[in-house]
């Protein structure tokens, strides 16, 4: 009689933990989605035009051969860009362990935000749910076990911003038209494959160098130092991305490989690596 009703006990607490779950992973859904409206109805820059080569003039030589060869001569610019990604990810400069994730992304190159909605593979068959957004001048970031029930949880950190920003303008080689001096960034030359963009959005400013090859692609990013989270703080550390692998994609050219990582123990640790799996865009009028 006793294990009658311990078997219908733990059939409650199966069923309550599946409802737990269900009403999380609602409430969790709710929050990306309410980050991605806010992000679509902030929009603090004005779409103009087409993109037009002449105006690349006073353009450092690297960024012009860039333009060229990412952008068509008239397209219309960017106005929002969705993407699919795959890859591997790592927590730390430190560990060896590294999980599997699927992640969708939209950027609005004329609210300088995105989100990024990623499930991440863990052990035990279970998974994490990692929000990161920058919207309205705010970086965010949360995490949730199986998609329902929030274990970490930040926004608004100066550093957060800043991080957050630096995030957005070098993943901006996926939404090319973001780039352009009309989109806010300040091109300053450093050498032949080699220019620094510079970019403020409500008060936080952020610089990248970018790296460019002599067909003009752009084959990597560098900071000295993009603020991140160590050792329960922030640091400003260096931070570098490598892209590859371009394609045409709505007649632009993207890069479809991308990692990135952090300078420890003497050398570039890669935490992140991904590969475009789909990209929609939607153009301005």
């Amino acid at each position: 009689m006793m294990s009658k009703w311990i078997v219908i006990a733990c059939g409650f607490i199966l069923f309550g933990t599946a409802v737990a779950v269900i009403i999380g992973q609602s409430r969790e859904t709710t929050k990306a989605d309410r980050l991605i409206t806010t992000l679509l109805q902030s929009e603090s820059l004005q779409v103009v035009g087409p993109v037009v080569f002449s105006s690349f003039a006073e353009l450092p030589p690297p960024v012009v051969r860039y333009f060229r060869y990412a952008l068509t001569d008239g397209q219309q610019r960017i106005k929002v860009a969705k993407m699919r990604q795959a890859g591997e990810l790592r927590t730390s400069t430190t560990t060896d362990s590294w999980h599997s994730f699927t992640a969708s992304q939209i950027a609005v190159p004329a609210a300088a935000g995105f989100v990024w909605n990623a499930k991440v593979v863990m052990p035990l068959a279970t998974h994490v749910r990692v929000l990161d957004s920058y919207s309205t001048g705010t970086g965010s970031g949360r995490l949730s076990l199986l998609s329902a029930f929030a274990v970490a949880s930040e926004s608004g950190a100066p550093e957060l911003n800043s991080g957050a920003l630096h995030r957005y303008l070098a993943e901006a080689v996926w939404y090319p038209t973001a780039l352009l001096p009309q989109s806010g960034v300040l091109w300053t030359p450093i050498n032949d494959r080699a220019a620094l963009a510079t970019l403020t959005d409500r008060g936080t400013t952020v610089s990248l160098e970018f790296r460019f090859n002599e067909s003009g692609e752009v084959t990597g990013i560098y900071s000295a130092g993009r603020f991140g989270r160590f050792d329960g703080g922030y640091k400003q550390v260096p931070w570098e991305g490598h892209f590859r692998n371009y394609e045409v994609r709505s007649g632009m050219r993207v890069p479809t490989y991308g990692e990135v990582g952090w300078y420890d123990a003497g050398g570039l640790q890669v935490v992140w690596k991904g590969n475009l799996i789909d990209v929609q865009y939607e153009f301005a009028p």
